[in-house]
């Protein structure tokens, strides 16, 4: 008990500088670069598909009513500022495929028909089991025929639509 009493200044001194420590000490700083690889933690969200929460009610009873009856409404919501083209109206894009590339981001004909040939071999990677499809079907070639609102030669030269 003679130690507490004559070394009590020395004890809250040690207590004063663990606090500091603890208190003072310096933080991890990370800063992120443009060339800092992006993990999947840190992606960007997509933005919400409505606005507010009607939107996403309307979002998800689509989803769920497209699915019931096998019908394509969920681009029919409210916050879809600019209608998409129907892709399948190009010859060889069924539903699914139309759905491959709307999840590539092509929604309009006028998208798929500036697509150079570096971007259809990247693009045509992408697409999995509808690898080749966009070459063999000339969907790019069809694409800006219908992005012109040339039906009568899209006809002549693929058939009736």
């Amino acid at each position: 008990m003679d130690l507490i009493r004559e070394y009590w200044w020395l004890i809250i001194v040690v207590v004063a500088l663990v606090l500091a420590f603890i208190l003072l000490r310096p933080k991890q700083r990370v800063a992120l670069t443009e060339s800092a690889p992006i993990r999947p933690h840190m992606a960007r969200k997509a933005p919400p598909e409505g606005r507010g929460l009607a939107g996403e009610a309307a979002a998800a009873a689509s989803d769920v009513t497209g699915q019931i009856f096998g019908m394509p409404v969920h681009n029919k919501l409210d916050g879809v500022k600019e209608p998409h083209d129907d892709l399948c109206r190009l010859k060889g894009v069924g539903p699914k495929f139309a759905e491959a590339l709307h999840g590539l981001g092509f929604i309009r004909f006028e998208q798929i028909a500036h697509l150079t040939p570096t971007e259809i071999e990247r693009i045509d990677a992408q697409l999995g089991a509808f690898r080749g499809r966009l070459t063999r079907d000339r969907v790019v070639e069809q694409a800006d025929y219908l992005a012109r609102d040339d039906i009568d030669g899209f006809e002549q030269k693929f058939g009736n639509l």
